[in-house]
């Protein structure tokens, strides 16, 4: 995304690369909280309580759930039972034998392999932030483009408490 973003500015030189490169990272993370999902797969850990009840993990959209484990130590497959739903939220039940407990569960989450697998609809909005806050830097108040959440809101994905 480096390069649409210095097309989009219309730099040439590699001088500004450094703070480029950041401007784009701290634009995914805003991506990432206006979406609700992560954008690259990562792996994941969450630690969850075992009391035998369906949870969901946190992060979305889950690609994979990995394993549960207690300290280390993977559960027996008739100890938990994991689902990926439709829309990529990922659940765990775990029961454990003296009770219930905490246990972890790794896993990896995201929409995309890479940058570039990413919707274009997301990577625009993404180099449109970062070029936005490039050019408010000398004092200026950055206030997101409408354009931006205009492009992101069709991947929004919100919970209702």
């Amino acid at each position: 995304m480096l390069a649409d973003l210095k097309a989009w500015l219309r730099i040439g030189s590699d001088d500004e690369d450094g703070v480029l490169e950041r401007l784009l990272g701290s634009a995914s993370g805003l991506c990432e909280q206006f979406i609700g999902q992560w954008l690259v797969v990562r792996d994941a850990s969450e630690t969850i309580v075992a009391d035998g009840s369906w949870q969901r993990l946190a992060a979305r959209p889950v690609v994979a759930i990995l394993g549960v484990e207690v300290e280390g130590i993977a559960l027996a497959p008739g100890a938990y039972a994991v689902d990926i739903d439709a829309s990529g939220d990922g659940w765990v039940r775990a029961r454990l034998v003296d009770g219930p407990g905490k246990v972890t569960v790794r896993y990896r989450a995201g929409l995309a392999a890479d940058v570039e697998g990413l919707p274009e609809a997301i990577r625009q909005g993404i180099v449109r932030l970062a070029a936005e806050h490039f050019t408010a830097r000398d004092g200026e108040v950055a206030t997101p483009p409408a354009v931006v959440s205009a492009l992101w809101r069709p991947w929004r994905r919100m919970r209702l408490a």
